[in-house]
């Protein structure tokens, strides 16, 4: 099936910016004293937001639906690769084998750590969803998640190059998945989630970049 896609495609630029952004962070982390180039970094930061702030729309909300036609800002798509352009989001390696499996990879900077060493674990439920969302976009059958449940059987740590799989299943006008994350075989994470199966032809209105 065609895949489902919902939004405008993030910049280059954009994708640059979150990459460096999320290193930058874990390396910020990890500092064991004030130094002078934080300071000369975050006023760099600070100089180039009020810059920006000049040339993005003035309205908050996405030019989706009833705002389409509106002065608010471009809504990107978050079907697949959401940390490619958020660093607030983690990226990872996918590859889509058919509409019941999808495989990849993952690794957690130092900027998603909870425990000590160990990744949070709401940053995996984040995870979690997006995979799924981007096996199910990738294969053209998806819709809003209306569930999902997390076990947490083994801590899973930081900056170490992880696998994933996924398995799903769609009926009775619902798309359900089971992902689990592992490392050298062993399952350290699992959930399951269940979306709505959505219809293209209901989607609202959503406005291209200007």
């Amino acid at each position: 099936m065609e895949p489902w896609v919902f939004g405008e495609r993030a910049l280059p630029e954009q994708e640059r910016f979150a990459e460096e952004v999320r290193a930058l962070c874990s390396v910020v982390l990890s500092l064991e004293e004030a130094d002078p180039l934080l300071d000369e970094a975050t006023r760099a930061l600070g100089e180039a937001r009020r810059r920006l702030e000049r040339r993005v729309p003035p309205g908050p909300g996405p030019r989706v639906g009833a705002l389409a036609g509106g002065d608010g800002r471009v809504y990107l798509d978050h079907g697949t690769d959401v940390g490619e352009f958020n660093p607030m989001f983690p990226t990872y390696r996918i590859t889509v084998e058919g509409p019941e499996r999808a495989t990849g990879t993952v690794r957690f900077p130092i900027c998603y750590e909870g425990p000590p060493g160990c990744v949070h674990g709401g940053f995996l439920a984040v995870f979690a969803d997006c995979v799924v969302q981007h096996h199910n976009c990738a294969v053209g059958e998806t819709g809003k998640t209306r569930g999902i449940e997390l076990r947490y059987r083994r801590p899973v740590p930081v900056s170490a190059e992880l696998e994933f799989t996924i398995d799903r299943t769609v009926a009775d006008g619902s798309v359900d998945s089971e992902m689990r994350l592992m490392s050298a075989g062993e399952t350290l994470c699992s959930a399951r989630t269940s979306a709505v199966r959505g219809d293209r032809a209901k989607l609202p209105a959503v406005s291209a970049r200007r």
